[in-house]
C-alpha cells in the first residue's frame, strides 16, 4: 500500500473510496504494532484526526473499517497524549453504548468502540484522567445492571471489565466512583448469576475470562489506600457477601482447564482484601452433599484444601527440576493462609495438620525435602523479607505461636529472624500465645522420641554423637583456640562483616560495644534461659 492513499480518508470523500483504502490499510498495518512509518511523517496525526471527523457523520458502511483503523493507531502511544481529546474520547463512549446520549449501536461497534477505549486508557494519562468526569463508569456498571434482565454480547461484557479494570488501576481516584454507583453490589450479583447459569460445576472458558476480569476489577476497589473509602456496616456486609461468593467460586471447575491457576490466582489476589472475620465464610458448616474428605471437625473445608493445594503448586514450581523461581506468587497466597488460621481454630487445626504433620524423619533437616514444611522452611531465609517475614508469620501461629514448638518443626537457625524481630530470644514467650487453647494439638512420633536425645535444636534434625573437638587438649590450648576465635570474630567486626549481639531487655539483639562483652554477657542470658525453661 502507498501511504500516499491515505490522504482520500477526509471529511465528505466518497464512502467507497475511503472504505477501499481503509481495507488496504488495515491489511498493512492489522497484525503490527510499529507505525512509525505514520508517526515520522505526521500521518498519523493526520489520519487519527479524519477518521474522527468522519465518525461524527458515521455511514454504516465505514463505521466499522474507521474504528478498526483508529484501534491500530491506538497502538502507537507517540503522539497519542497530545492529540486526544475529550470530544474524541466521548464519541467512542457512545459507540462503546456506555456515553451520556445512552446511544445503541450494533454489538459490533460497541465491542470496536471498548477495544480502543481500553488502548487509550491503558496508553493516555490525558484518558485516565478524563475518565474521573465522564461516564465511561457510570455507563458500564448501567449495562452491568442490566444483564440480569436482557442478553447483552459476551465481548461487550468481557471489554466492558477489561475497560473498568484499566480505568480502576491506572486512576486510582475513580475507585471511590464505583463503588459509590454500587459497583460492588453489581460485580458480586454478577458473579452469582454466571453460577448460577452454570451447569455441573463448571465454567466454559470464556466464562472463565469474564470472571477474571470481574475478580481484577473487584480487587481494585476493594484494596486499602487513602483512595477507598472507610469501611462502614454496608460495606462490611458487601464485603462479607463477597467472601461467600468466592467460597462458591472456588467449587467450579473450568472445562478447559487453561487459565484455571489464573482463576484461583485471582481469587486469592482478592480475598488479600477481605477482612479476617470474614473468612469464617469460606469454611461453612458441613452439609449433607459435603464430600468426606472435604470435611473436618464438621466444616466444609474445600476452599483451604484448595489454597493449600495453590500454594504447593507455586513452591513445586519455584522448588522443582525446572525452578521458575518466580517468588512474587507467594505473598498473596501466604497472606490468605494466615488470614485463614488466624480466623479459627478448627481452619489452624486443619491447616497444621497439612502443613506441620507429625515429625518422622528427624534425620533430616527441616529444609530438605520436598513437603511443603520443607519448602517452607527455605524460605525462611529467603533475602526478601517480605516473603520471609510472610512465611515465618504463617509457620508460627500454626504452631500456637509457641516458641518451642517452632523450634522442633523448623530449627532455631531458620526462625532466629523471627525470634530476632520480635523479641522472643533467650527463652522469651509470646504475648499472643496466651490467646490459644491450652489443650496440646502435638503429638511426638514413636520415630521422634526414639531420637529425641540427639536432636539438635540449632539446626533441627538429629545430629550423630560427634567426638569432641577438645578431647586430648591441654587447658592452654583451649585457651589459645578461644583466642583465636575471639580474635577472627574481632577481626570480622572492624570490617564490618558481622555485628557481635546479645540479647536485650526486650528480647531482641543489640550490638556490643567490643566482643569481650559476651564473655559475661552470654553466660548470664544462658543462666537465665535455663531458670525460664
Amino acid at each position: 500500500m502507498d501511504l500516499s492513499e491515505l490522504n482520500v480518508v477526509v471529511p465528505g470523500a466518497d464512502d467507497e473510496k475511503i472504505g477501499q483504502v481503509l481495507e488496504n490499510f488495515l491489511k498493512k498495518f492489522g497484525d503490527s504494532f510499529n507505525l512509525s512509518s505514520l508517526t515520522t511523517t505526521g500521518q498519523w496525526t493526520l489520519l487519527w484526526n479524519n477518521l474522527f471527523e468522519i465518525l461524527k457523520t458515521p455511514t454504516i458502511c465505514i463505521t466499522m473499517q474507521c474504528l478498526k483503523s483508529i484501534r491500530i493507531l491506538s497502538r502507537d502511544k507517540t503522539y497519542l497524549n497530545e492529540t486526544i481529546n475529550d470530544d474524541q474520547f466521548d464519541c467512542l463512549l457512545e459507540l462503546a453504548s456506555i456515553g451520556s446520549q445512552n446511544q445503541q449501536f450494533e454489538p459490533e461497534i460497541q465491542t470496536e468502540a471498548l477495544k480502543i477505549l481500553c488502548n487509550l486508557v491503558f496508553q493516555s494519562p490525558k484518558c485516565q484522567e478524563h475518565c474521573l468526569k465522564n461516564s465511561a463508569v457510570e455507563g458500564i456498571l448501567k449495562r452491568l445492571r442490566t444483564c440480569k434482565e436482557k442478553f447483552v454480547d459476551y465481548d461487550i461484557k468481557f471489554f466492558d471489565m477489561k475497560l473498568l479494570f484499566l480505568i480502576t488501576a491506572l486512576t486510582p481516584n475513580v475507585r471511590i466512583k464505583v463503588r459509590d454507583f454500587d459497583g460492588l453490589v453489581y460485580l458480586v450479583e454478577t458473579l452469582d448469576l454466571m453460577m448460577k447459569n452454570a451447569t455441573a460445576k463448571e465454567f466454559e472458558q470464556q466464562e472463565i475470562n469474564l470472571i477474571n476480569e470481574i475478580l481484577k476489577v473487584l480487587f481494585n476497589i476493594t484494596v486499602s489506600g487513602p483512595t477507598n473509602v472507610d469501611s462502614d456496616d454496608d460495606d462490611d456486609q458487601h464485603l462479607q457477601r463477597l467472601a461467600i461468593v468466592l467460597h462458591d467460586l472456588l467449587l467450579f471447575e473450568s472445562k478447559s482447564k487453561d487459565g484455571h491457576e489464573e482463576y484461583h490466582s485471582n481469587i486469592v489476589n482478592l480475598l488479600t482484601n477481605i477482612p479476617i472475620h470474614c473468612y469464617t465464610e469460606l469454611v461453612p458448616m458441613a452439609t449433607d452433599d459435603t464430600q468426606s474428605n472435604e470435611t473436618f471437625e464438621n466444616y466444609d473445608i474445600h476452599a483451604i484444601n484448595v489454597f493449600l493445594q495453590f500454594l504447593e503448586i507455586k513452591l513445586n514450581k519455584i522448588f522443582g527440576p525446572i525452578a521458575s523461581k518466580d517468588y512474587d506468587q507467594l505473598p498473596p497466597i501466604l497472606t490468605v493462609l494466615i488470614k485463614s488460621v488466624r480466623c479459627t481454630s478448627h481452619i489452624r487445626r486443619y491447616a497444621r495438620v497439612k502443613i506441620l504433620p507429625p515429625l518422622r524423619d528427624v534425620k533430616k533437616r527441616p529444609e530438605e525435602g520436598t513437603t511443603i514444611r520443607n519448602y517452607l522452611c527455605r524460605l525462611l531465609t529467603y533475602p526478601s523479607t517480605q516473603i520471609s517475614d510472610l512465611v515465618a508469620e504463617l509457620l508460627f501461629v500454626l504452631c500456637k505461636e509457641n516458641v518451642g514448638r517452632m523450634i522442633k518443626y523448623t530449627g532455631y537457625g531458620n526462625a532466629a529472624g523471627l525470634f530476632a524481630k520480635r523479641g522472643l530470644l533467650g527463652g522469651r514467650i509470646s504475648e499472643s500465645q496466651q490467646q490459644y487453647s491450652s489443650d496440646s494439638e502435638d503429638s511426638d512420633t514413636e520415630e521422634y522420641k526414639q531420637l529425641l536425645h540427639g536432636i539438635n535444636p540449632v539446626i533441627g534434625c538429629y545430629e550423630p554423637p560427634k567426638i569432641n573437638p577438645f578431647e586430648g587438649m591441654s587447658e592452654e590450648q583451649k585457651e589459645y583456640e578461644a583466642e583465636k576465635l575471639v580474635n577472627l570474630i574481632d577481626q570480622l567486626d572492624k570490617q564490618c562483616i558481622i555485628k557481635p549481639c546479645k540479647i536485650g531487655e526486650d528480647g531482641k539483639p543489640i550490638a556490643v560495644d567490643h566482643i569481650l562483652e559476651l564473655q559475661t554477657e552470654i553466660p548470664e542470658q544462658q543462666r537465665d534461659f535455663k531458670k525460664k525453661t
